[in-house]
């Protein structure tokens, strides 16, 4: 494994543009589990919807971040994950209250630095599969901005400047630039 590199942090603040990009440029990317499984509820009539049953939603994408993981080790490294197994286990002990980071994480260890996009309010958009406002996507990057250092990451805040600048940034911290 070449690293396993983790884009998390406030909803809305530029992550999967990020990532559409790194594809673009032919790193291997892992799309985001929430997004996915919410495409999928809705193209079914599904109810495991963060808007309608959190907690089931938060375990389907568990289980996919975990299923991710695992696919990605047959990967050309470096690889990058837009969220990942440690922000579903976030959200799932926040809905919840089960007991699960923790192990979660010790068993599906990711690269560090850890990247956090903090709350950009000006890129901030709902859409049909983001439905939560501003106020709550802040909410969700404290809990994982106090999680990640807290599993032993080192965080490196992504900063608020074009894409091109964010793939530079972050390229030069895997050490890839």
């Amino acid at each position: 494994m070449h690293g396993f590199f983790i884009i998390s942090g406030c909803s809305g603040g530029g992550k999967s543009t990020l990532l559409a990009e790194l594809a673009r440029r032919g790193f291997a990317t892992i799309e985001e589990p929430g997004r996915r499984v919410v495409r999928e509820e809705l193209a079914s009539g599904g109810g495991a919807l963060p808007w309608i049953d959190g907690a089931t939603f938060a375990r389907r994408i568990t289980a996919l971040a975990k299923q991710d993981y695992d696919d990605a080790r047959a990967l050309p490294g470096p690889v990058f994950f837009d969220r990942g197994l440690i922000d579903a286990a976030v959200a799932l002990e926040h809905l919840t209250g089960e007991t699960v980071l923790a192990d979660l994480a010790a068993g599906y260890r990711y690269s560090s630095p850890a990247f956090l996009a903090p709350p950009w309010p000006e890129l901030f958009a709902s859409d049909a599969e983001r439905r939560h406002d501003f106020a709550s996507a802040v909410a969700e990057y404290d809990r994982l901005a106090a999680a990640y250092p807290a599993l032993g990451y080192d965080v490196i805040l992504l900063p608020k400047v074009s894409v091109a600048e964010r793939l530079a940034f972050v390229l030069e911290q895997v050490g890839m630039s």
